[in-house]
């Protein structure tokens, strides 16, 4: 007989962890001038993040330096930017993407957000994107890991 031991995937991750704020509400900040983030977890197969956004706060366009992912909206609702279009997320979505994924996340709404993200491999580095009026993606700058 053999049995099963595959590990959660990041989206499930991400989803188990929202769905219980008693595990991180403590740890939320909220902040007026940027984004607040901390690490939850990080080992060699993944990494775990907790966001706070105030509204109108944004990443601007990036990826995740190869690295896939999963966001899920624990509070208030997100809207997602990608290269295909925008989606709206609202407590309980979530948000999986591959390796090459380049998009933004913004809190468009009048109330603040919180949201859960996890990445496998661990992040190594982010390049910052921007879009020219033709439409022509442009790399920016690109941050790694070691300098967050």
């Amino acid at each position: 007989m053999t049995l099963s031991t595959s590990l959660p995937t990041v989206a499930e991750i991400a989803r188990s962890l929202a769905a219980d704020p008693g595990r991180w509400i403590d740890r939320v900040r909220l902040s007026v001038p940027e984004r607040w983030y901390e690490r939850l977890h990080h080992d060699s197969r993944h990494e775990i993040w907790l966001i706070s956004w105030m509204p109108g706060q944004s990443t601007g366009l990036h990826d995740h330096g190869g690295s896939r992912g999963a966001f899920a909206v624990a509070l208030g609702g997100l809207q997602e930017d990608d290269l295909h279009g925008r989606r709206t997320l609202e407590a309980g979505d979530l948000r999986e993407f591959g390796p090459d994924h380049i998009h933004s996340v913004t809190n468009a709404t009048r109330a603040p957000a919180v949201s859960v993200h996890v990445y496998s491999p661990p992040l190594t580095s982010m390049n910052r994107y921007d879009l020219t009026p033709d439409g022509e993606l442009v790399r920016l700058a690109t941050e790694r890991a070691d300098q967050w």
